[in-house]
């Protein structure tokens, strides 16, 4: 995977090399300090991915991308959180908070390699069947998702989501004082997430257990959880037996 750095910042350059020395697939072609001299780049060593800042001197990040009539995939790398929902907007694989932290840039070179992976052609031979696609790289506590529900946007962390629990054919994230509404089934989300962290309570219900407040004895040797900020939910029977399994010594 070849990769353009394009950051006003020397240091900033510095510190993406350095992390990136971690990846042997991975080699910096080149470097840019503002958006002209990235379009020079990108025309020269045409780079799989940029890495890419949003405010440098003259032009910014997003203006770059519009000029491009065909662009590599992009991870923004910027100080700046207000600008996430934007960046998704134009297809950013990630968008990484400055100082960049080594396990979202990992996680966000496997999302580049999926995306870098060969098309299978259509002259050869049909894959071997198996019984479901690969799943998708796991989301940890400390990615960030984007959330739409209607009008509202949110780019959330999965730390600060408490409860994901089905209404209707949706699913109702709790969040802060929010609960939008995503068209994704609960099997969906546990295959995503990471099990040491949200705990599947029921049919209807996945938690986030580092949100536990306590934690009491149900009917039928089951469990009741009382989550801080609300609201208690209610552990059936089989999950019960696993929740003791999972969190005693």
């Amino acid at each position: 995977m070849n990769i353009l750095l394009v950051d006003d910042s020397r240091l900033a350059r510095t510190e993406l090399r350095h992390l990136l020395q971690a990846f042997p697939d991975v080699t910096v072609v080149g470097e840019a300090r503002h958006v002209a001299e990235a379009r020079t780049r990108i025309q020269e060593l045409q780079p799989d991915v940029l890495l890419l800042d949003i405010h440098m001197p003259g032009e910014t990040g997003f203006e770059l991308l519009a000029s491009l009539e065909a662009a590599p995939h992009v991870v923004f790398t910027t100080a700046y959180d207000e600008y996430a929902l934007r960046a998704f907007e134009v297809n950013a694989l990630d968008y990484l908070l400055k100082p960049i932290e080594a396990h979202r840039l990992a996680a966000a070179l496997d999302k580049a390699r999926t995306q870098l992976r060969p098309a299978v052609s259509a002259e050869a031979p049909p894959p071997i069947p198996v019984s479901e696609e690969p799943a998708a790289t796991p989301l940890t506590e400390h990615d960030q998702v984007f959330v739409k529900d209607g009008e509202k946007c949110w780019f959330v962390r999965l730390a600060d989501i408490r409860l994901f629990e089905i209404n209707g054919s949706y699913t109702q994230i709790h969040f802060h004082e929010h609960r939008p509404l995503i068209p994704r089934t609960l099997q969906h989300l546990e295959q995503r997430l990471d099990p040491r962290v949200f705990f599947r309570v029921n049919r209807q219900q996945i938690i986030n257990l580092k949100w536990v407040e306590g934690i009491e004895p149900w009917f039928s040797n089951s469990l009741k959880i009382r989550l801080r900020g609300g609201p208690e939910v209610e552990v059936s029977r089989q999950q019960s037996v696993r929740f003791r399994e999972l969190l005693s010594l």
